[in-house]
């Protein structure tokens, strides 16, 4: 079991209020997660608004977070966009040219909905076999529909010995646990839970750390429960932790990723809450209102909590 448990943030990507990608405000974000505790940066994720940007564009931002970052910490970023296997091969190696840690792979870009894992398994050894011996990550993204890694599965592919990160999103435990039990045996691999209804469970059940959005509102707080989840002398504050982000769940689900970036600005991160899925959209006032109302509960807990 990995003693040491990281952060890992799923990163957004600020636009100006033209739709621009706003680099100067991305900088400041980068430096942000790095000063939060973060030990790693997945750069173009769901979270990035990846299906958004032009080839072009994701290419720049990794670029740029990697630049930003300086080797302080890993970055890795999603690769494998393309209609084929082939084409997503040319793009995991300019990924990977940029200096990345890993090239993470989308489970959802190498089959349909309800194909069987046996295609998965297929198309993924297809990928690898084109892609030389980058390292690789798995991220079971659920837009724009989820395909899971069976734990039996998982295990295979890290004893490939490519395979050096998974973003786990099927949101239970049990699974959690038997993929953990059957990569054990990986000193370069890590699962990251992105579910933090379970995350004190997951983090105990031997997963190397937390990959969430909740870090796009708070990235101290996970980095602190990355800290502190098996902490005798903090067990009160951990179980306060894991409560408040049960309780808050939903609200940061909510108009998300409009609603961190306004949560963000709220602690005075110079950036808008221009997202490009939706031009035209807006912090109504129910937003506003919700994020106002965590802001408040936030900092309530964090002046409970000594150690943070």
């Amino acid at each position: 079991m990995k003693t040491e448990k990281n952060f890992v943030p799923v990163m957004l990507t600020p636009f100006n209020e033209n739709g621009a990608i706003d680099f100067e405000a991305l900088t400041t974000l980068t430096n942000y997660y790095l000063n939060a505790g973060a030990k790693g940066l997945f750069a173009n994720c769901q979270s990035s608004e990846m299906f958004d940007l032009s080839p072009e564009e994701r290419l720049q931002v990794i670029a740029h977070v990697v630049d930003v970052a300086e080797g302080k910490v890993p970055v890795v970023a999603a690769g494998n966009f393309g209609a084929s296997i082939g084409e997503q091969a040319i793009f995991v190696n300019q990924v990977y040219e940029l200096g990345v840690q890993a090239v993470i792979l989308l489970t959802n870009q190498l089959v349909n909905a309800n194909e069987p894992e046996e295609l998965l398994e297929a198309h993924i050894m297809e990928l690898l076999s084109l892609t030389g011996e980058i390292p690789v990550g798995f991220y079971e993204c659920p837009v724009p529909y989820k395909i899971t890694l069976s734990p039996a599965l998982l295990g295979r592919l890290v004893n490939t010995g490519r395979v050096i990160y998974h973003k786990d999103t099927c949101l239970d435990l049990s699974l959690v646990q038997k993929k953990n039990e059957l990569t054990a045996n990986s000193i370069a691999f890590g699962l990251y839970d992105a579910y933090m209804a379970h995350a004190v469970h997951s983090l105990e059940a031997g997963s190397g750390g937390l990959s969430c959005i909740q870090g796009n509102y708070f990235p101290e707080l996970v980095v602190w429960l990355c800290s502190n989840y098996n902490n005798p002398e903090l067990t009160k504050e951990v179980q306060m932790v894991q409560q408040f982000f049960i309780d808050e769940m939903q609200v940061m689900h909510e108009d998300y990723p409009v609603s961190a970036k306004y949560f963000l600005q709220k602690k005075g991160l110079p950036i808008s809450t221009y997202i490009r899925k939706n031009r035209n959209a807006i912090v109504s006032g129910i937003t506003s209102e919700h994020m106002d109302q965590l802001y408040k509960r936030y900092n309530a807990l964090a002046q409970s909590i000594s150690t943070l």
